[in-house]
């Protein structure tokens, strides 16, 4: 018979950069909230804020995308 074995989609270094990602993105949206100007126009809302979440997505495209090495 074959042997079932519980394979997953990724490898676990892929669900390490996974969480890495979220982590970074909502660092982002806190960093967004730390604004203290009106409607948060001041540079944490509209500068480093987005960056950061942006960062934050590319290290999840990026941890979707990397094939595992078969180490």
């Amino acid at each position: 018979m074959n042997s079932k074995k519980s394979e997953l989609p990724f490898a676990s270094s892929n669900y390490v950069m996974m969480l890495t990602g979220i982590a970074v993105i909502l660092a982002g949206f806190l960093i967004m909230s730390f604004d203290s100007t009106e409607f948060g126009f001041g540079f944490l809302g509209l500068t480093l804020g987005p960056i950061v979440t942006i960062i934050g997505f590319v290290i999840e495209f990026w941890a979707i995308l990397r094939k595992p090495s078969d180490s």
